[in-house]
């Protein structure tokens, strides 16, 4: 038994190392020089010794070309799988396992849609994507084995294409947009059934907590009397929470001062995207220099699939984004026509146009569906709406949605020149904050704005009375802030404006306002800015957001409530103890976060009951993001027909959410409360793909379980998969002296030394050089005769 035992251990070894060696082979030349068919003059990649490579040549096509060869490189995977997500081809990939997320992704034709858009751009443009097509697929074909996880998988990757590219921008449409409309929807459930006034007081469109740049902060609506509504006669179902505050949102941090308050006279921007981890990092860092010409020089991050800098520095501006959480989609209720398969509108009566999809099944059999069309946009017959079908009208579904005009960004020189660009470039509309070298900052939306008509966008509407859009917004009329009078301009996908600028940009569930708010007060707190200095609010933990709920704790946890309790005794000493911070280290934050929590679902179960009731089954009703105004009102106030019929009196609900939370730390971890402290749940879990399918490969694969600091609703947003995809500062014209870092590393291979490359002063929030460093590995790309296809 023995010798046999040994000899398992033995081939297990062997395996494992002929895996290392064939892994191996898949790693990238990034030293020497090849020859490239499609190159007019030669180009260079240098990577400094973190892997981020200076990508140099003479024209714009040739840096094209090299930046799609240095993605391919590093990110082929990753790239295959985002084109794949947007297309609806993943279970071709990996199977059956992703059949639903292709039916959900299909539903909106993205792949006919990137040819659209692929068909109407200039000619200037389509080459510039078949540069970068060519540049991929000649980087996939270096490498002396395909990717690794093909070799995993049992698959070939399949060549790069122009039109994926495109795919790639309608990817994050999807993770930045309410794609289904399901916003309206939800609210929809509850605007049915509930008095206007009773609507309005639980769907405010801000709060105390805002810091809107245009504006000011919105007062409380006081909340509906007991002959107008009241919940006293209704029971709810007490369940804990379990912690499920949800992750911040996927949006991001971004601020700038102007060259008053900067030693240089330059403006200083910064930015943090959050959006959800994965190994690798959903961005690439980059440089690219061109020399032939119109000259550039543009540092910051790319979106590998991409041939351009997203967000960063060209030594005349610099320019960062967050999701501006407008409202880019609209529900459409639609109403039988007079004949079957057709639909009500306006002009009349319309058939419906259908598309049959057919799903490839890696091992096997295609799958077939149906999706009806409208003139608004495709019918989501999973939305559940009770008065009828549901159309999903959304800026994404127009091919003007998507263009290459975020390129002029490379060579613009002032904060006008930026705006104006920024108003005509096709992606998910953003809050686009700028400064330029002459101390001047902006802000605006980037992106396409839709023009609705007299309609309440908030709510399914019916096709028969005016719904649809009316036209697109002109540059003109896009609301722009320059050089505001206290030289500081910030978003955080909170509420940015009022009045008319509001209405154009809408409310697509943006974020309540206290991180915004605090990093607003961090830049008021400062006179003088340098890079450092903003990191320090990047890194801001503070939990000013939940002093008011602690000190309501510590109310609610008085000496007759703990009298002969030990665990509330315990709860309330630990919370008494907090680290007023969300710090990986404390108890007490935690306590407090979950108490928050708790309440919250008691009071929203509660109000939302009487809306419940009109329903014959289960309905899920939108919880809105600005909640926290009228649930504030609640436990300070204490109106006694706003109470569930389960509670004698408010301190006894306030009371049931400390138990229903100790209780559920108790049943899950069973160990003292003491040990209890936030990094516990706050735990980095950022996986590659596989890894979850691989565990015994997770160790290799992953990224470290670090305890994190930080949280929702101040501005270190992070969750366990959830933060900064990048943090940077700098200031255009002297980005030697800017800061960057980012999660992961810039290579996907587990092998590479770049793979883990950076991400532990991403963990620490340590600075590290905005630009990449010296060079450490060379590769030369040499022109050669003939051009190669992109196929």
């Amino acid at each position: 038994m023995l010798r046999v035992a040994a000899g398992v251990v033995v081939l297990a070894a062997a395996l494992v190392l002929v895996l290392r060696v064939y892994v191996g082979l898949s790693l990238p030349e990034i030293e020497g020089s090849v020859e490239l068919s499609g190159l007019s003059a030669g180009a260079t990649i240098a990577r400094d010794r973190h892997g981020i490579p200076v990508i140099t040549a003479a024209t714009r096509a040739d840096l094209a070309l090299a930046t799609g060869y240095a993605h391919a490189q590093d990110r082929f995977f990753q790239m295959d799988l985002i084109r794949r997500q947007a297309a609806g081809e993943l279970a071709g990939l990996v199977g059956e396992a992703a059949i639903d997320t292709d039916r959900q992704y299909r539903l909106h034709r993205f792949r006919d849609l990137a040819r659209e858009v692929l068909k109407a751009a200039s000619e200037p443009d389509r080459e510039l994507l078949e540069q970068y097509a060519r540049g991929v697929n000649a980087g996939l074909a270096s490498l002396t084995a395909k990717p690794f996880e093909y070799l995993l998988l049992g698959a070939d990757p399949e060549p790069w294409r122009a039109e994926d590219t495109v795919l790639v921008v309608y990817a994050m449409f999807v993770q930045l947009n309410d794609s289904r409309a399901q916003k309206d929807v939800r609210r929809g459930l509850a605007r049915r059934v509930l008095p206007p006034g009773v609507f309005a007081w639980l769907y405010p469109q801000g709060t105390p907590w805002d810091a809107p740049m245009m504006g000011t902060a919105r007062e409380v609506t006081r909340y509906p009397a007991a002959d107008v509504y009241s919940v006293r006669d209704f029971y709810i179902d007490v369940q804990p929470v379990r912690e499920r505050g949800g992750p911040p949102l996927d949006g991001s941090n971004n601020w700038a001062v102007s060259g008053a308050l900067t030693d240089t006279g330059r403006a200083i921007v910064s930015n943090d995207m959050h959006l959800r981890h994965a190994v690798p990092n959903i961005f690439y860092q980059l440089r690219l220099v061109q020399t032939g010409g119109t000259p550039r020089d543009v540092a910051g991050v790319s979106l590998p699939g991409t041939p351009f800098v997203a967000a960063g520095s060209n030594r005349h501006i610099a320019w960062g984004y967050t999701n501006s959480y407008g409202d880019w989609s609209d529900a459409i209720l639609l109403e039988p026509g007079a004949e079957p398969g057709t639909y009500r509108t306006e002009r009349g009566d319309l058939p419906f146009r259908e598309h049959v999809h057919r799903i490839e099944v890696k091992d096997g059999e295609p799958v077939e569906f149906r999706v009806r069309e409208t003139i608004w946009g495709p019918v989501d017959d999973e939305a559940g709406y009770p008065d009828g079908d549901i159309a999903i009208s959304w800026i994404a579904h127009s091919p003007r949605a998507v263009n290459l005009k975020i390129m002029a960004l490379e060579t613009a020189e002032t904060v006008r020149d930026a705006l104006d660009i920024a108003n005509t470039m096709g992606m998910p509309p953003q809050n686009f904050v700028v400064g330029d070298e002459k101390g001047n900052i902006g802000w605006t939306i980037a992106g396409q704005i839709p023009v609705r008509g007299d309609i309440d966008p908030m709510v399914p509407v019916k096709g028969s009375q005016g719904a649809g859009w009316t036209g697109w917004r002109t540059p003109g009329e896009y609301p722009r802030i320059v050089n505001p009078p206290g030289g500081r301009i910030w978003t955080a996908n909170a509420r940015v404006a009022d009045g008319a600028a509001l209405d154009i940009i809408g409310d697509g569930g943006y974020d309540l306002g206290a991180r915004a708010r605090q990093i607003r007060d961090g830049l008021l707190a400062r006179e003088s800015f340098v890079p450092a200095d903003m990191l320090a609010i990047q890194y801001d933990d503070r939990a000013v957001f939940l002093g008011r709920w602690r000190d309501l704790l510590l109310d609610v946890l008085d000496h007759g409530a703990i009298r002969d309790k030990e665990g509330l005794a315990e709860y309330r000493r630990l919370v008494e103890e907090w680290i007023p911070r969300a710090s990986a280290d404390s108890v007490g934050y935690r306590l407090v976060r979950g108490f928050r929590l708790e309440v919250k679902g008691l009071v929203f179960a509660g109000l939302i009951a009487p809306a419940a009731a009109a329903y014959d089954g289960p309905v899920e009703f939108l919880e809105s993001r600005q909640f926290e105004a009228p649930l504030w009102q609640l436990v300070t106030e204490r109106p006694e027909h706003l109470l569930p019929a389960n509670f004698e009196n408010w301190d006894a609900l306030l009371l049931a959410a400390v138990q229903a939370h100790l209780g559920w730390l108790e049943t899950r971890y069973g160990s003292p409360l003491a040990e209890r402290a936030w990094g516990e749940y706050n735990t980095a879990r950022i996986r590659h793909p596989l890894s979850q399918a691989l565990p015994t490969m997770s160790g290799w694969l992953d990224m470290p379980a670090d305890r994190l600091n930080g949280d929702s609703n101040l501005p270190k947003a992070q969750g366990p998969g959830f933060g900064a995809s990048e943090r940077f500062s700098v200031s255009p014209g002297d980005e030697e002296n800017g800061l960057m870092h980012m999660p992961t590393g810039q290579s996907g291979h587990p092998l590479s030394p770049f793979y883990r490359a950076g991400h532990d002063s991403w963990v620490r929030g340590q600075p590290s050089p905005f630009l990449p460093g010296e060079p450490a590995f060379t590769l030369k790309l040499e022109p050669a005769g003939g051009t190669l296809s992109a196929d």
